[in-house]
């Protein structure tokens, strides 16, 4: 695969993968966790996996000025949202609070859209749709619905679709961290969203959980919150928030078809329908093409940035190969070439 929109979707559809992977898990060791402690863990993991040895990635550092939008996504999306999804999960059973997940992928691509005006056209519109059509098909076919006090509790039902809305205000304000070392970020909020449900957890009584428990709900942070946020990271920079969210989608699928093959329920005829809709979802996003003549206002900042991009044409001494970081100037330019919802290409269609 080629281009920025192809690779930005790889590492979203990694992300997801990553994510979705982990839900029957956090759902089964839910059942024996509450659900502060459960996000607590979670969340500890990613922030141990953001100080493994590593070369440092490219990207900005964060800054002072970063602290209250670090602050806002970890409140939203490292404590509210996880505390939810623990909560709604115990209630509704993971296969159900999996394909809910679905729901993430809406609020992220209307929000993304509303606040930076993403620019979307068909082929994204009708692959966002397709995914969600596919969710939907998933939920008709393995949920009974009318087993409101079982599989789908109304209140479970509705703590996972909350958990959803305040992942995807996470999203939607965690775009312009993308610019930045992105373990720094993972690391920075891992660490806040752990320390704010811990006390939480303290202040309203948790009992400690189980080894086990503990164990594997560390290994799903490290995974499935840390390791994705990475590639989620990656993804945002690459596509931007809206298209990013909108592949995304693919989490609820993974975590639904993991909890089928775990033996959570049966999977109906139309799971083969629903897999089509998120296969061709994703193609239409990774063969996307979006190319026209448009104007770059002069402009300084810091992001990681490579100069075989046809954007960044200054010079080192000595020079420097690769991707790297630092601040820089951009001169005014008027060119035509292929792109996605970078930094750099957030004007208006």
């Amino acid at each position: 695969m080629r281009g920025p929109i192809a690779r930005g979707v790889t590492m979203a559809v990694a992300a997801a993968v990553a994510f979705g992977a982990t839900t029957p898990i956090v759902a089964w060791a839910g059942h024996v966790v509450g659900p502060l402690t459960t996000a607590a863990l979670l969340y500890a993991g990613a922030a141990l996996v953001a100080q493994l040895p590593r070369t440092r990635e490219p990207g900005a550092r964060l800054r002072r000025g970063d602290a209250p939008r670090l602050v806002a996504v970890t409140v939203a999306g490292g404590a509210i949202a996880p505390a939810l999804l623990a909560w709604g999960l115990q209630r509704s059973g993971a296969l159900a609070g999996a394909l809910l997940l679905n729901l993430e992928a809406v609020f992220t691509v209307a929000l993304a859209a509303a606040i930076y005006r993403e620019h979307l056209g068909r082929r994204v519109a009708v692959a966002a749709a397709a995914m969600v059509a596919g969710g939907a098909l998933l939920v008709f076919d393995l949920v009974d619905v009318s087993a409101t006090s079982d599989a789908f509790g109304a209140w479970g039902a509705a703590a996972v679709a909350c958990a959803t809305l305040f992942w995807a205000i996470d999203n939607t304000l965690t775009r312009p961290l993308a610019e930045r070392d992105p373990m720094s970020v993972v690391g920075a909020k891992g660490a806040l969203g752990a320390l704010l449900t811990a006390t939480a957890a303290v202040i309203a009584g948790e009992s400690l959980p189980p080894l086990r428990e503990s164990l594997a709900l560390l290994a799903c942070g490290a995974t499935g919150y840390g390791a994705s946020l990475r590639l989620y990271l990656g993804a945002q920079r690459a596509i931007g928030a809206a298209r990013t969210g909108s592949v995304f989608a693919v989490a609820p699928f993974v975590g639904a078809a993991l909890a089928i093959a775990l033996g959570d329920r049966a999977a109906g005829a139309s799971t083969v329908i629903a897999a089509a809709c998120f296969a061709l979802g994703v193609y239409l996003h990774v063969t996307e093409r979006h190319a026209h003549r448009h104007h770059h206002p002069a402009l300084e900042h810091d992001h990681a940035h490579r100069h075989d991009d046809g954007h960044h044409t200054h010079a080192h001494d000595p020079p420097i190969a690769g991707e790297h970081a630092h601040p820089h100037h951009h001169d005014e330019l008027d060119h035509e070439h292929e792109h996605a919802a970078d930094v750099h290409h957030e004007h208006a269609h």
